[in-house]
């Protein structure tokens, strides 16, 4: 990206920031909408991208069916935004009234145990809101940490916003941050982490949707560590103007097994519980990059089997 770019890039961000949290919320909705149908219409990278992720998660799906797909995951992604945009201005009132999640009583007594808890979330809906909640409704503050954007003040804008919200934001590069994180669990702390896509390269290869991908060690690593308790979660929308969730049951560390295996093992259970909130709602899954490694590999491609075309 350069530097002409990024100044671009911020400046549109500062002017979602600044503007778009003053629109009343219909008018803010609308924009949203029609801005991702503009976007949709343009089939750019993104789009294309999304588009083919989703034909990994519904393989069976036509191409009218996985276009209106990529339509309303693009919906959502803006919903996504538009929301953020404007979270800040929210009362604790709206923010506790704008979630709602089954099985929380698995995320009440983990908070209870004071043993710590790592939340792991997928790419799906708004994690933003659902953060909020937690540090709002529950009165739970967490630590997470955010990947370095350039320029360096479109990072200091997601951190100061995201920290409006009641987070600890360290930065995903420079090698601290597990080790910070780590003290705010054995403290009985929270930690939360969005954890399907790896940005280090040095994940663990698990098996998603039938095809290799590679998803980050932290989550189950820090629950080894620390003796925290690691709980997936998953999110989605409906038509309604509520966040969604699900409360998935605890990550068990097992008794056998090196610290490489039982990393690898938890990993996967994470993935698999991943793959299931988004199945159930593909289009709220943001994931507008590559994530499986025969797209990242050509090389690490699956072979057509002797005698198919």
């Amino acid at each position: 990206m350069g530097k002409t770019t990024e100044k671009l890039t911020d400046a549109l961000y500062g002017l979602g920031w600044g503007t778009v949290k003053k629109l009343p919320e219909p008018v803010a909705v609308r924009l949203g909408r029609t801005m991702a149908d503009i976007a949709w219409k343009k089939r750019g990278k993104g789009v294309q991208r999304l588009e083919a992720n989703y034909a990994r998660v519904v393989p069976d799906a036509s191409p009218e069916r996985l276009a209106q797909l990529s339509k309303a995951g693009m919906r959502s992604y803006m919903r996504y935004w538009m929301e953020s945009f404007r979270l800040p201005t929210w009362s604790a009132d709206r923010i506790r009234g704008g979630v709602e999640l089954e099985d929380v009583h698995r995320l009440t007594d983990a908070l209870a145990s004071d043993r710590g808890v790592v939340f792991a979330l997928p790419h799906l809906a708004n994690w933003d809101l659902a953060g909020a909640w937690l540090t709002t409704a529950l009165e739970t503050p967490f630590t997470t940490v955010q990947e370095r954007l350039k320029p360096e003040s479109l990072y200091d804008r997601f951190v100061a916003y995201r920290s409006s919200l009641g987070m600890e934001v360290l930065p995903h590069t420079g090698g601290s941050a597990f080790g910070t994180l780590a003290r705010r669990l054995r403290a009985g702390g929270t930690v939360c982490l969005v954890a399907d896509r790896d940005l280090s390269a040095s994940g663990v290869e698990v098996k998603f949707f039938g095809e290799t991908a590679r998803m980050p060690a932290g989550p189950a690593m820090l629950a080894q560590q620390t003796g925290a308790l690691l709980l997936p979660a998953t999110l989605w929308y409906d038509d309604t103007t509520v966040l969604k969730g699900r409360i998935h049951a605890p990550v068990e560390v097992p008794e056998t097994g090196t610290r490489a295996e039982k990393t690898s093992s938890m990993t996967q259970a994470l993935a698999d519980a991943f793959a299931t909130g988004i199945a159930d709602h593909p289009e709220d899954w943001h994931m507008l990059q590559r994530l499986w490694l025969s797209d990242l590999d050509p090389e690490k491609a699956p072979r057509p089997e002797k005698g198919t075309q």
